[in-house]
């Protein structure tokens, strides 16, 4: 299946939260639709975001993104209000998405909307995600990588937030179903989804059988705790074919 229609993300805001491959599909999105399909792409964020310069043709730092992506020539484009230091963007308000969105000045939106400071799995705070409300699909990743390794902030960012939603004590190995009951979460995965968004979780680094075994037992159990999310993409999105299943209720890919 087309990475954009397994995504949902043919056009409009897509937004991305979770851990393990946020910075990649996005990139990946925006690469994808200026190249391949012709789609004026831009890449932005309302959280702290690492210099991505090399992944689009230029990033703009403003304050006035409707502006400048009227006046854009290449595509895929990056718009930052400012920089912090020499490794990092600072994110936009969410209003500020959504007047971009307003404005029908590009076909995609591509937004990463919390962080995980390079972590395989995570669970939102207090004031995450960031999500515009525009947002036509959002995007909840985990990497598999995260099942088999100990709840600990070595492979899990927030481990705490892990623990209150799946029961897991620090220290404990992360299983399948542990990332299913975080993506199927209103506290986790489904936390702040503004209504009529499409939700289409990501489990993303699946890069052999044993993974993609790993992969499908959290899709199914996904899937069986929320109803509203319709399937589950298994991906490698560093691949040059990123997209590994998609997997839905019924059983059909």
């Amino acid at each position: 299946m087309d990475l954009f229609e397994a995504l949902r993300a043919d056009s409009g805001v897509v937004a991305v939260v979770g851990a393990g491959g946020k910075k990649t599909t996005l990139y990946t999105l925006a690469e994808r639709a200026a190249s391949d399909a012709g789609r004026r792409a831009v890449v932005t964020a309302t959280v702290r975001i690492p210099v991505f310069d090399r992944r689009v043709s230029e990033v703009v730092v403003t304050d006035d993104p409707v502006t400048t992506l009227e006046r854009a020539a290449e595509w895929p484009l990056g718009v930052v209000p400012a920089r912090e230091g020499e490794d990092r963007y600072a994110g936009y308000e969410p209003a500020v998405i959504d007047d971009i969105a307003a404005a029908d000045v590009a076909d995609l939106v591509l937004v990463k909307a919390d962080g995980a400071r390079t972590r395989e799995f995570k669970a939102p705070g207090d004031h995450e995600p960031q999500l515009p409300r525009t947002a036509d699909t959002v995007v909840p990743i985990a990497s598999v990588r995260a099942v088999g390794k100990p709840l600990s902030a070595e492979h899990v960012h927030r481990p705490e937030r892990v623990g209150a939603i799946t029961g897991r004590e620090r220290g404990e190995t992360i299983r399948p179903e542990d990332v299913a009951r975080v993506l199927a979460s209103e506290r986790g995965g489904l936390k702040g989804v503004p209504d009529g968004a499409t939700v289409v979780p990501l489990l993303n680094k699946v890069d052999d059988a044993g993974r993609r075994a790993v992969a499908e037992e959290i899709a199914t159990g996904l899937l069986e705790r929320a109803p509203a999310v319709k399937r589950v993409v298994l991906a490698r999105m560093v691949a040059d074919e990123p997209i590994v299943d998609v997997l839905e209720p019924s059983g059909s890919r």
